[in-house]
């Protein structure tokens, strides 16, 4: 197996992540190959001038989190309309592979899922099978192995 093979992992169609930065664990993911950019669950997402400079302000269920560097960018919502979202980058941790990423914020209440994993965090890094659920990021010789 080829050396780039082998940093591949592989994930089930959700999986738990964490947010070590927001202080969030254990929040399941749903894996969507659908969406490009990841996103997660915020409430009362707003602007705060503090001293000349912008802060984002938002909560999640870990408390409130304030962002000096983020940025906003039109995406797609799930009825295929376009909406302009605040976008942080921040850490996530799938299984024991930790990767920093961009995560847009949005209002995820009437969603099944809190956090929406994008293509754009999962390309060249996660294999998917959707036939498993929450597999933790095994590695692929792992998987292979289970398979044979």
């Amino acid at each position: 197996m080829k050396k780039a093979e082998n940093k591949i992992r592989l994930v089930g169609r959700r999986e738990y992540v964490d947010f070590p930065e927001l202080k969030l664990f254990s929040v399941e993911g749903k894996i969507d190959t659908g969406a490009y950019t990841s996103s997660l669950h915020c409430k009362n997402i707003s602007l705060e001038n503090k001293s000349g400079t912008s802060f984002l302000v938002f909560e999640t269920e870990a408390g409130k989190h304030e962002f000096k560097d983020f940025f906003r960018k039109r995406i797609k919502n799930s009825f295929g309309e376009m909406e302009e979202r605040y976008v942080i980058k921040t850490p996530i941790k799938i299984g024991r592979k930790t990767i920093l990423t961009t995560i847009s914020l949005s209002d995820r209440e009437n969603m099944r899922y809190p956090v929406l994993i994008g293509r754009r965090l999962l390309k060249g890094k996660f294999l998917i099978d959707v036939s498993k659920i929450h597999t933790g990021g095994v590695r692929m010789t792992k998987a292979i192995n289970d398979y044979i």
